[in-house]
């Protein structure tokens, strides 16, 4: 599959881009050359490559030394007291009295 100039355009509108001539030609060849890249990752055979989510906490499994395990540390997923609503919405420069009140940033 190749990206279009029609593809890039579609893209650059729903995220609100202007491209010069030039940017959509560069956006369309770095896209093109992404999904050619893709193409070879795919031709690869990973039967014998177990899935992971997090390389660094299957590294801390692997047998690796003590020393090298303390380099990726994680913290207990604990609950902590989180913010209190009237002391959030002291902070903004806006609000409605429950919500903050931001600029419009889309305007289609």
């Amino acid at each position: 599959m190749k990206v279009t100039e029609k593809d890039v355009a579609y893209v650059a509108d729903l995220a609100n881009l202007e491209l010069t001539d030039q940017e959509r030609q560069r956006m369309l060849k770095d896209l093109n050359s992404i999904l050619d890249y893709i193409d070879v990752l795919n031709e690869l055979d990973t039967t014998d490559v177990r899935p992971m989510a997090q390389s660094a906490t299957a590294f801390a499994q692997s047998g690796a030394r003590q020393a090298d395990k303390a380099a990726f540390p994680w913290r207990e997923d604990a609950p902590l007291p989180s913010l209190a609503h009237t002391e959030a919405m002291k902070n903004a420069p806006e609000t409605d009295g429950d919500l903050f009140k931001v600029p419009r940033v889309i305007e289609k």
